[in-house]
């Protein structure tokens, strides 16, 4: 007998998971078990039905899917996770790469391209597609230069807001730990780019992870 895979979709618009359920349902293999509208639904379904898989999408009210994948990762880290987008972003991609996730599909990718994808992850044969792993590397070396500046032109605040973002926390989240507004999370992290002559936050993660700036 093939073997199978448990499912829990977490999409917070109806009509996203019922186009997702009927992919599924063309397929054996994937056995759908549970549907989440946001992350803390997508974290409790994990810890009652214990899925194979994950199918995550990033934007949920609440608990997002990127921080919906990190606790689940923390709590359930045999349960693979694949995050759903409508582009490819390449900073949610590094969140949801960092943060635990196997896959990061498009929800534009046509339906039989899904299905191999997933077949691929769940058996162990894919490690990311090849177009975004690509394109991941690039945005890295793109943040490499011969005349790099060091950290210290940098603030004793501007470093910690930098290693947050290397920890890919969001704007938020930040302006929580750190009791000021997202607003101004926004300015200190634009000054940061400016000052580290970076254009992301992805290479703003790379340059703290090269000076060792997020070593305890």
């Amino acid at each position: 007998m093939a073997q199978s895979y448990r499912v829990l979709i977490a999409d917070d618009h109806p009509h996203a998971r019922e186009a997702v359920r009927s992919l599924l349902a063309e397929d054996q293999a994937f056995v759908l078990v549970g549907e989440a509208r946001n992350g803390t639904e997508a974290l409790e379904q994990c810890r009652r039905l214990q899925p194979n898989l994950v199918l995550m999408d990033i934007n949920m009210p609440g608990c997002d899917g990127l921080e919906a994948t990190r606790q689940i990762k923390q709590h359930y880290p045999e349960i693979k996770v694949v995050v759903l987008s409508v582009s490819d972003n390449i900073a949610d991609l590094f969140t949801a790469i960092q943060f635990g996730a196997q896959g990061y599909l498009l929800k534009n990718l046509d339906p039989d391209d899904w299905l191999t994808y997933l077949h691929a992850l769940m058996e162990g044969t894919v490690e990311q597609s090849r177009e975004l792993a690509g394109k991941l590397l690039y945005q890295f070396r793109e943040g490499i230069t011969d005349e790099e500046v060091t950290p210290s032109v940098l603030t004793l605040r501007e470093r910690e807001i930098l290693l947050y973002v290397a920890k890919g926390e969001t704007n938020r989240q930040i302006a929580d730990r750190l009791v000021i507004s997202e607003h101004t999370v926004k300015n200190h992290i634009k000054n940061i780019l400016e000052k580290l002559h970076l254009e992301n936050r992805v290479q703003l993660a790379s340059f703290a992870v090269r000076h060792g700036l997020t070593r305890s």
